[in-house]
């Protein structure tokens, strides 16, 4: 299996386990934009109602969290909505516009 194919295989079983809880640590990596679009999807639905920790680099796979915790060289440095963070003008801001131009 493709490393794309074995992270789809782990969103099947984490969703027919049905767990309160998550952690996601770079889920989509692995993923094309085409596949990552179809399991942040799913992801939206099988988050509803559950904490998850979700460890991402790419910043398009948090877009819609409630919120987000930015570390650096393991400091909190900001927190908030996407929206609030991109208003900050701070790290978050400019690593996911750099993110957004590359891609």
């Amino acid at each position: 299996l493709s490393a794309g194919q074995k992270q789809l295989l782990a969103f099947a079983r984490a969703a027919i386990r049905n767990p309160q809880i998550l952690v996601l640590d770079e889920a989509t990596a692995s993923l094309d934009v085409a596949t990552e679009a179809l399991i942040q999807e799913a992801l939206e639905r099988l988050l509803e109602q559950r904490t998850a920790i979700i460890i991402a680099h790419r910043l398009s796979t948090i877009r819609n969290v409630d919120r987000i915790l930015v570390l650096k060289r393991g400091q909190l440095i900001e927190s908030g909505s996407h929206e609030e963070l991109l208003g900050q003008n701070g790290l978050y801001a400019s690593l996911y516009k750099l993110q957004m131009l590359g891609d």
